[in-house]
C-alpha cells in the first residue's frame, strides 16, 4: 500500500528548486543510494521545470508503495488537461526513473514517477514511516545558491566517476585486445595446424585409395594366374587315383589324395580371392529373378547331404513356413547358403546343421543352426573379417567364407549377423527384402510410357489388376502432357524414345510421383544425373510379375535412391 510522505506545490521557479531538494531528502530517507538520490532529484528537477513552464501550477505528492516491489513514487498533478504540454517534457526523466506514467483521463493531467528500492532494502515499519513523514515536513528548502552548489558537487562528482568509469574501460579494452591477439594467433595456428592436417589426410586418402586398387588388381591377376595350375594339380591327382592308372601303394595314394585336397582347399581360396576383389570394387551386380525357395533349398539339400554324411552330421532343411517365391539373385542366395551351411558343417564335430526358411511382413529370413563349438563373444563381430579364424578350430578354412557371404548380402539389400554361444553352437541369420505381389501394393493410377506396343501391352497386363486405373503414352511429349494434366500414383517409363527420351521426360516430372525405368539402355553405365529422378530399374529382358513388383516396391518405398532399383540390365 501506499502512504503519502509529502506534499508540496510549485508555482514559481524557487518552487522547482524546492521540489528537487525534496526529492534528494526523501530518496535517501527511503533507503536509495547516492546515485539514485541524484537521479531521482535530477528528474524532478526536469520534470517540475518542464510542467510548471506548461500549466503555471504543479502539485507534488511524495509517498512509499510498499507493495510487492517497494519503491518511491512521486505523482505531479498539473490539473485541468494540458493538451498543449509538450511530448519531449519527460524524456530526460523516463531515462532515470524506474516508471514514468501519463494520465489524462477526463479533465485531469497528472505524471507519476517511480524508483524501486533496492532488492535487499529493510522494509519501513508504520512507526518508521509516520516518523519520516514527520521530519520531511519539517524540511526548509535552501536558497538557489546553496542549490546550485549541489548540483555542482553532483555534477562534479559524476564526472569522477565517469573519469573513472573511463579509465577502467580503457584497461579493460586494453585486456580484450590483448587477448583477442591472442586467440586470433592461437586460431591461425589452428587453422594452418587444420590445413596441413587436411593436406595430409588427403594424401593418405590418395595412398590408400592406390593401395586397395593395387590389392584388388593383385587379387584378380593372382587369382586368374593360379587357377590354371591349381586346376592342373587336381586334374593329375585325379589322374594317378583312376583305376585305370598305373597302381600306386596305398601310402602313395594318402599322399595323392592330400594333394589333391590341398588343391581344392587352394582353388577354394583363389575363386574367394577373386570375388571378394568384385564386392570390394562393386562389381557385383545382382541379377534378380523369382526364385522359388522350397526347390532351391530341396536342391541344396541334395547337394550337401555328402558332405554331411561324411561328416557323420544330420542335415535338416525345413521349408514348411518358406515363401513359394522370393525376387532375388538366384545364384548369390544359393552363394550365401551354400557357404553358411558348408561352415555348420566344418566346424560342428557331432550333431545336426539346420536350414530353416521363413516369412514376415519386414523381410524374407534365413537360419543356419549348427550344434557345433560355438564361438566365443569377443570374436563373434571378427569372423566378418578377411582372413581371420577364431582359434581353437579344428577344421580348415580360409578366413574369407563368411565375409564374402555377407558382402553378397549386402549386394542383395539384407544383412547378415550371427548370435554364438560356446558350447551350444552358433545360428547365423540372412535376412533379405520381402517379396509382396503387386495387388498388395494398393496401386493407384498408374501411367506407362514406352513407344512399344507389345511392351506397353505386356505392362498392362501386369499391373491392370493391381491399380485402380492404368493409362498409356507412346511417346515423351504426350507422357509430361498427360502427368501435367492428370497425375499418376506411378510411372513405368521406357528410356529409348524418338525426340522426347526418357531422360527429358525425367527431367521434366514434378518430385511427387515415383518413376520405375523399364528400359534396355545400360543405366548403371550411365553419370547423367538426370537418372537419379528414378526409383528403381527393371530391364526390358526381366520383365515379370515377381520382378516388377519388386521394382514397384522398391519406386514406392523411396529405399534406394537414384539407378539402385531392381533388376539392372543385362
Amino acid at each position: 500500500m501506499a502512504g503519502d510522505l509529502l506534499r508540496m506545490e510549485i508555482v514559481d521557479e524557487h518552487g522547482v528548486f524546492a521540489v528537487r531538494q525534496a526529492g534528494r531528502h526523501v530518496a535517501a530517507a527511503v533507503g536509495l543510494d547516492h546515485q539514485d538520490q541524484v537521479r531521482v532529484a535530477t528528474a524532478l528537477s526536469e520534470a517540475g521545470r518542464q510542467l510548471y513552464a506548461s500549466a503555471g501550477r504543479v502539485s507534488v505528492v511524495f509517498r512509499l508503495d510498499r507493495g510487492g516491489r517497494p519503491g518511491l513514487e512521486v505523482e505531479l498533478d498539473l490539473g485541468r488537461a494540458r493538451p498543449d504540454r509538450p511530448p519531449e517534457a519527460l524524456d530526460a526523466a523516463a531515462r532515470l526513473m524506474t516508471l514514468v506514467e501519463e494520465d489524462r483521463t477526463g479533465d485531469r493531467d497528472r505524471v507519476r514517477l517511480r524508483k524501486d528500492l533496492p532488492s535487499g532494502a529493510a522494509p519501513l515499519a508504520d512507526e518508521d514511516v509516520a516518523a519520516l513523514r514527520v521530519r520531511l515536513r519539517r524540511l526548509r528548502p535552501a536558497p538557489a545558491l546553496e542549490e546550485l552548489r549541489t548540483q555542482n558537487a553532483e555534477l562534479l562528482a559524476a564526472l569522477e566517476e565517469l573519469r573513472n568509469l573511463n579509465a577502467e574501460l580503457e584497461t579493460t579494452n586494453h585486456g580484450v585486445m590483448a587477448l583477442y591477439n591472442e586467440i586470433s594467433e592461437e586460431l591461425e595456428e589452428t587453422n594452418s595446424g587444420v590445413v596441413a592436417l587436411h593436406a595430409d589426410l588427403e594424401e593418405k586418402s590418395d595412398q590408400l585409395r592406390r593401395a586397395v586398387e593395387v590389392k584388388n588388381r593383385f587379387w584378380a591377376n593372382i587369382s586368374h594366374e593360379l587357377r590354371t595350375p591349381v586346376n592342373g594339380i587336381i586334374g593329375l591327382s585325379r589322374l594317378l587315383l583312376d583305376p585305370a592308372a598305373d597302381p600306386v601303394t596305398p601310402e602313395q595314394r594318402q599322399q595323392i589324395i592330400l594333394i589333391g585336397e590341398t588343391g581344392g582347399t587352394l582353388l577354394a581360396l583363389v575363386n574367394e580371392l577373386l570375388d571378394m576383389a568384385r564386392a570390394e570394387q562393386g562389381r557385383l551386380e545382382p541379377r534378380p529373378a523369382p526364385v522359388n525357395v522350397p526347390a532351391l533349398l530341396t536342391h541344396l539339400a541334395e547337394l550337401m547331404g555328402p558332405m554331411a554324411e561324411q561328416a557323420g552330421l544330420t542335415l535338416s532343411v525345413d521349408v514348411s513356413r518358406a515363401p513359394p517365391v522370393i525376387v532375388t539373385d538366384p545364384e548369390m542366395l544359393s552363394r550365401i547358403l551354400r557357404n553358411l551351411v558348408g561352415n555348420g558343417l566344418k566346424f560342428t564335430a557331432e550333431g545336426e546343421v539346420r536350414l530353416t526358411a521363413g516369412a514376415t511382413p519386414r523381410h524374407t529370413e534365413f537360419v543356419v543352426t549348427d550344434t557345433g563349438a560355438g564361438i566365443p563373444p569377443g570374436e563373434q563381430e571378427r569372423v566378418f573379417e578377411e582372413f581371420y579364424r577364431a582359434p581353437g578350430g579344428t577344421a580348415r578354412g580360409t578366413g574369407l567364407g563368411l565375409p564374402y557371404a555377407r558382402h553378397l548380402a549386402a549386394a542383395l539389400g539384407g544383412e547378415l549377423f550371427l548370435e554364438s554361444a560356446e558350447g551350444e553352437g552358433t545360428t547365423v541369420t540372412l535376412r533379405l527384402p520381402p517379396y509382396r505381389p503387386l495387388a498388395e501394393l494398393g496401386l493407384g493410377h498408374v501411367l506407362i510410357v514406352d513407344d512399344d506396343d507389345a511392351t506397353r501391352r505386356l505392362l498392362r497386363g501386369l499391373v491392370e489388376e493391381a491399380a485402380e486405373r492404368v493409362s498409356e503414352a507412346a511417346d515423351g511429349r504426350v507422357a509430361l502432357a498427360a502427368v501435367a494434366a492428370d497425375p499418376p500414383g506411378l510411372i513405368l517409363l521406357d528410356l529409348r524414345m524418338p525426340e522426347v527420351d526418357g531422360v527429358d521426360v525425367l527431367a521434366g516430372l514434378p518430385p511427387e510421383p515415383p518413376v520405375v525405368l523399364v528400359t534396355s539402355a545400360d543405366v548403371a553405365a550411365s553419370d547423367d544425373p538426370r537418372l537419379d529422378r528414378a526409383g528403381a530399374v527393371l530391364a526390358k529382358d526381366r520383365i515379370g510379375p515377381e520382378t516388377l513388383a519388386d521394382a514397384v516396391r522398391t519406386a514406392l518405398a523411396g529405399e534406394t535412391p537414384g539407378l539402385r532399383g531392381t533388376g539392372g540390365p543385362a
